[in-house]
Parts: structure tokens; sequence; C-alpha cells
């Protein structure tokens, strides 16, 4: 049986591995980075054989992206081409941010599930750190949504996206986005033990984030109690990175549609900033509380 069997066919996949591999060959470098790549690559492995889920994860934002986009042309009486381009590009950064929640947040639904099926406890007996495995985790999440996210903006050209070496600094900061997706989730699931709770925890903090994004209206001249909102909402600095860096129309970085602190714009380097720190800080809770499972 391959190696790649092993991990198929084994409940979880980690904890079967390793003791298929045997044991640790010892400290160093590479065993302390084992851990991370197998939880990593039981990701890879599950998206491998599910394709139907890559594809389905595509058709909900270009619902977004087409019908919506033509909805609000159809709705200001203006169905010209330049103002449907820029309609669309508008929405679509949002877009591309919402196609990383669905596959991030999985992560930690199959974290909860782990624990209620008893493979948990396989991976805790392990000769690793717990801290490895939520780390583990967290990357596989993360890059399982960044897939997502690179599928959706193959098909930028839709909303007039321009495809240009720019799109791979867009690529790293949907990376970003789906890391802070993956870490809110798996703190949510160190937290949150019933699979019924997690889910309905999940589906009404999501929903929320993305309104309260700027992601479907421009986050400027709200009123006073929506722009504060707007303003906590970490997600807001991860769609307004991701819209002033898209190469395309010029909606996506006229002074209208960036967001506006004060009377400040943030740098794109500090935006991505503060979602590094959201993300330390919700891997370190989530990190502690998991060192305590029992």
């Amino acid at each position: 049986m391959s190696r790649t069997d092993t991990v198929r066919e084994a409940p979880g996949g980690y904890a079967a591995t390793a003791a298929a591999e045997g044991p640790p060959p010892g400290s160093g470098p590479r065993h302390a980075l084992r851990p991370y790549a197998l939880l990593w690559r039981r990701e890879m492995i599950r998206l491998k054989h599910n394709p139907v889920r890559l594809a389905m994860g595509l058709v909900t934002p270009l619902l977004f992206l087409v019908v919506l986009g033509t909805g609000l042309d159809a709705a200001s009486g203006n169905l010209g081409k330049a103002q449907l381009n820029d309609n669309r590009a508008f929405l679509f950064p949002g877009v591309l941010v919402m196609s990383v929640q669905a596959p991030a947040i999985a992560v930690g639904i199959s974290l909860v599930w782990d624990r209620r099926l008893g493979v948990l406890r396989q991976m805790l007996v392990a000769p690793f750190p717990r801290s490895s495995i939520v780390l583990g985790l967290a990357l596989g999440g993360a890059t399982t949504g960044a897939l997502y996210g690179l599928l959706v903006l193959s098909v930028g050209g839709i909303a007039d996206i321009r495809y240009t070496p720019a799109q791979l600094l867009v690529l790293l900061e949907i990376l970003l986005v789906s890391l802070l997706f993956t870490s809110l989730g798996l703190l949510a699931a160190v937290t949150i033990r019933q699979v019924d709770t997690f889910q309905v925890v999940v589906n009404l903090s999501l929903m929320p984030l993305m309104f309260f994004s700027g992601a479907m209206f421009p986050p400027n001249g709200l009123p006073g109690w929506l722009a504060i909102v707007v303003e906590l909402n970490p997600l807001t600095y991860g769609v307004d990175a991701v819209r002033r860096t898209l190469p395309g129309p010029d909606v996506l970085s006229s002074e209208q549609t960036r967001l506006l602190i004060g009377d400040w714009h943030l740098p794109v380097v500090a935006e991505a900033g503060l979602l590094v720190a959201i993300v330390a800080l919700a891997l370190g809770v989530a990190t502690y509380r998991f060192s305590r499972t029992k």
C-alpha cells in the first residue's frame, strides 16, 4: 500500500501515517516539520479526491459576480458596457474573498468531527507538540482556500480584471485572508465541541463579516454606527487591500472606493500587517486552548 493510500484510508490520516512510517527519526529540522507536512498533505488529499467540491466552489462567486453585477446596473437604469464592467470590478474583490471562506472554515469543522470520531485522540498521542497540529491544520486550510481563490482569479476577465504579474501579490493577499478564516475557524473548533453548534456559530458569523466588510458597497460615507462596525471588521482591510491591488478598471483604486479611516487611507502594507497580527493572535489563543485538550 502506498503512503498516499495510507493517508486516504486511515481515519484522520495524521496519526495513521505517522504509525505506518515508523517511529520518529529523532530531533532536527526535518523531524520538527514532519507533523506540519502530514497535516497539510491530508488537506490536499481531501481536495484532490473531491473535484466536485472544487468545481462547485466557483458557482456561488460567479452567481454573485454576474447576476448581482447586472442587477445593480438594471436597478440604476444603466446597462452600458463601461458601467457594467465597473460594477463587476467593484464586486470582484468581495467575491474573491467570499470564495476562500468556506474551504478555510471547513478545516475547523473537520477538527470538530475528528474529536467526535476519536481521531483527535490519535493525534494527541503522536510524539509531536500539540501546537504543530493546530498550525499544520491552519496551513492546510489556508492553502485550500488560496486554491479556490486562484480558481476565481482565473475568471477575472469577465470583470475586466487584467492578467498581469500584479496578480501574484493579490494571490498572497488571498492566502493571508484564507489564513485569517482558517485561524478563526480553528479557534472556534477548539472552543466548541458540538458539530451542530459549531456550524450554527460559524454560519451566523460569516454573513455579518462579509456584509460589513465593504465587499458589496463602498466603505465610506456610511452612517455613524455602520461606519464603526465596518472599521472594526478585520475582513474590511483584507477586501480593501485586494481591491486596491487588483489590476483593472479605475473604480478599484478610486478615492470613493478606498477605505478611509478618518481622513487617512491606510497603506496596503499596514492593512496586511493588521491581518497578520489578528492571525497570530487567533492562532496563539487556539494553540493555547488546544494544548489543554484532554
